[in-house]
This record gives structure tokens, C-alpha cells and sequence, in this order.
């Protein structure tokens, strides 16, 4: 290992965030990044340190991100790296960030394959990668099967239609929501995986509709389901559309869209934040909407789910190297895993702990579960408005009850 070239400990502590910076998504973890490293350097710092935190954009494109991390490893010499977006992105640093004994926590990508094909496959060569969020797509559909399950209890729908990226983060969804809604007494009746690249939701909508299906199941973070929305109601079709829709998580996108979202749900770390998750939830919302009201770009209200993941992930961060009494991390790589692997944090997306070596999903963030089993830190939102959020899942976060479009009453 690269032990040769030492953490950014003698130089002062150094935080390496990475991100699309042309997404708002990347925009509101930048945010809470500087929001964690400012709060946390006024609240004694990190082992005493105060942190410098410098963030790199990815460009959602792994040779810009390979090209921007091997700056913040080899020039700033950055004690931790936090972030990334897209799996394919997160994927393509995994080598270099463990060449060099950076510790690296994803905070944006779900891919299963992230952790088990690296720290699951050579944990000594890959110990250095954690992720705090989001639970991972296996999970994830997990989650979203029990929710089906849900909407059958309150609506009787049963009949599902199947969307998706053609991206690394859904295939799980494609391998797995089959068999889970099938287990769940649900009936797939339609599944198709749309290009990235663009798609005409003109011949989806009709085939979705000649299906009869009750509800959209969708898998949408590359995608952005605006021209699905529009049409689903405008058209007022005879079907839901649920499940995960990332470009729905922006807090004024149903204004945007003049109100077509209202109705349509996602999943999302956080739940936005109208919900306490935990008691540190919405207050650090209020706390960045505070500070970013006069922005003058999205988003302003909340962070989007990342940024909830960045934010938690650098407050882990202090309380490891605190617990070490060194922000040296590069140079305590061994030290810094084990405390990793003994944290139980309360973060503001949920509670914050790691499954260990020798585990299916080792350094891989655990989901929370609920006295029924079902997972419960991965929640749904509904737009109920063109302003207004409300958690309808799972039942301890709940604000309010699905609801149907009015059309379909």
C-alpha cells in the first residue's frame, strides 16, 4: 500500500468531497458538507483540528472523477474522501482511493456491487471504503416490495407496471422486484428498462395503460420523469407512479412541473426531512434552509438525500478520529476501520452503523428494521401539493396516508 505518501495530518486536516456540481443534488451535499465542517470545527474540531474541506466536481463521469480524486489525494493530501453520485462514477475511484489508504464514504451511490466487489471480495486491499447512505439496492428493493404490499392494504392495487434506468444502481431491481411483489401476492404486468439517453414517454404511458395496471413501479435517477408527470396528468390515467424518482426529490420540482407531480411518491434518505427520523432530522433541515433561503440556485429548502448522507458521514467522521486521537488517518488505516466498524451514530437520516468483515455486505451501511421486520430507514414522501411533502411510509415516520389521485377516487 502507498504508505509512502502520509495523510494531510501534518499539514493541517483535510476533507475531500466529491460531486456533481452541475446536479442539484451535488449542490446541497457540497452545502452540508461546509454546513458539517463548520459546525463541527466551532464544536472543537475533529481531535482538536480544525478541517479544511475542499470540494472537486465529478461531472457525473468517471475519467473527470478519477482525474479530480487523484488531485485531492496526491496534491492536497486529503485525510477522508466523502461522496460521489452515480455507481459508475463511485466504481471508477474505488482502486485509487484504496491504492492510498484514503478513507472513502460514499454518500450518493447504491450499487451493491460497490461493496461487494471490492471490500467483499479483497477486504484487506479495500477495507478503506465505507457507505453511510443509502442502504443498498438489494435492500432498497427490499423496502420497496413492502411498500408495494402497503399500497395493496390501502388501495387494492395489485396490478404493477416496472420502470427503470438502464443503470449499474437498478440492477438489482431488475434481478429481484419480480420474485418480491410476486411474493407479496402482487402481479407484474408490464417491465421495461429505459435508456438514460433519453426516452419517449408517449408509447410508455400507452403500453402502461393497456396493461392495467393500478401503479407505476419506477426506478428513476438519471431520468428525469417530468414528461411522464405532465402527461400522467394531463391524460389522467387510471394509475399511480410510485417508488424512487431522484429529480423528484428537488424541493421546488412540483412547482417547476406546475404541479404534475402531485400525487407521485419517491424514496429518499431523510424523507426530505418533514418527518423526525431522529431528533437531529429537522432541525438540521430548518438549520440549511436558514442558511440557504437567499441562494440563488437549488435547491434552498433541503439538501436532497445526499447531502442528509454527506452530512452524517462527516460528523461520523469526527467521532471516529476523535475516539483514534489522531486525525492521521492514512497512516492509522487499521485504527481508523475499527472504530469505523464500532460506530453507532445518530445521524439525521437515520441511525449509522456498518456491517463487518466477513459479512455479505462488509463496511456497507445497515438497514434499520421494525418490529414486523420491515425496513424502515429507506421512507417514501408523496407531493400532496405544489409545495408540500408528506411521509407516507413506513408507519413510525408516517405524516400522513397515501393518497390516490383525485381521479382515481
Amino acid at each position: 500500500m502507498a504508505g509512502c505518501l502520509g495523510g494531510g495530518g501534518s499539514d493541517g486536516l483535510t476533507i475531500g468531497h466529491l460531486a456533481p456540481m452541475g446536479n442539484v443534488l451535488g449542490v446541497g451535499s457540497k452545502r452540508t458538507a461546509e454546513m458539517a465542517v463548520e459546525e463541527l470545527n466551532e464544536d472543537g474540531g475533529f481531535n482538536g483540528e480544525e478541517a479544511e474541506l475542499i470540494t472537486k466536481d465529478t461531472r457525473t463521469d468517471p475519467s473527470e472523477a478519477q482525474s479530480v480524486t487523484e488531485e485531492l489525494i496526491q496534491q492536497e493530501n486529503v485525510d477522508l474522501l466523502v461522496g460521489t453520485f452515480n455507481s459508475e462514477t463511485t466504481q471508477s475511484i474505488l482502486d485509487l482511493t484504496s491504492e492510498f489508504d484514503v478513507p472513502f464514504m460514499i454518500t450518493g451511490s447504491a450499487a451493491p456491487s460497490l461493496i461487494t466487489d471490492s471490500v467483499g471480495s479483497d477486504y484487506e486491499q479495500y477495507k478503506n471504503v465505507f457507505r453511510i447512505g443509502p442502504i443498498n439496492s438489494d435492500f432498497q428493493a427490499e423496502s420497496i416490495a413492502d411498500y408495494c404490499a402497503y399500497l395493496n392494504e390501502r388501495h387494492d392495487w395489485s396490478r404493477v407496471a416496472f420502470l427503470r434506468d438502464q443503470a449499474e444502481w437498478t440492477t438489482p431491481f431488475g434481478d429481484q422486484i419480480p420474485d418480491l411483489l410476486s411474493e407479496r401476492g402482487l402481479e407484474l404486468v408490464y417491465e421495461d428498462a429505459l435508456s438514460i439517453e433519453g426516452t419517449d414517454f408517449g408509447p410508455v404511458m400507452s403500453d402502461i395503460n393497456d396493461s392495467d395496471a393500478d401503479f407505476v413501479l419506477r426506478f428513476f435517477a438519471h431520468i428525469d420523469g417530468g414528461d411522464m408527470l405532465t402527461r400522467w396528468q394531463e391524460g389522467q390515467y387510471e394509475f399511480g407512479i410510485e417508488g424512487v424518482h431522484v429529480p423528484g426529490m428537488h424541493p421546488s420540482y412540483n412547482q417547476l412541473y406546475s404541479g404534475a407531480a402531485t400525487y407521485e411518491t419517491t424514496s429518499q434518505s431523510g424523507a426530505a426531512g418533514v418527518t423526525p427520523i431522529t431528533e437531529r432530522t429537522q432541525p438540521f433541515v430548518e438549520s440549511y434552509a436558514e442558511r440557504y433561503q437567499d441562494a440563488e440556485d437549488a435547491p434552498i429548502q433541503a439538501p436532497m438525500y445526499m447531502g442528509f448522507n454527506t452530512y452524517d458521514g462527516i460528523s461520523v467522521f469526527k467521532e471516529v478520529v476523535d475516539a483514534m486521537g489522531t486525525t492521521s488517518t492514512r497512516d492509522n488505516l487499521d485504527d481508523f476501520v475499527g472504530e469505523m466498524l464500532d460506530v453507532d451514530f445518530t445521524g439525521v437520516a437515520g441511525q449509522v452503523s456498518f456491517y463487518g468483515e466477513g459479512s455479505e455486505y462488509p463496511h456497507d451501511v445497515q438497514e434499520e428494521r421494525g418490529g414486523d421486520d420491515t425496513i424502515t430507514n429507506y421512507p417514501v414522501t408523496q407531493w400532496v401539493s405544489e409545495t408540500e411533502l408528506e411521509c407516507v411510509y413506513p408507519e413510525q415516520h408516517r405524516t400522513a396516508d397515501h393518497q390516490m389521485p383525485t381521479w382515481m377516487q
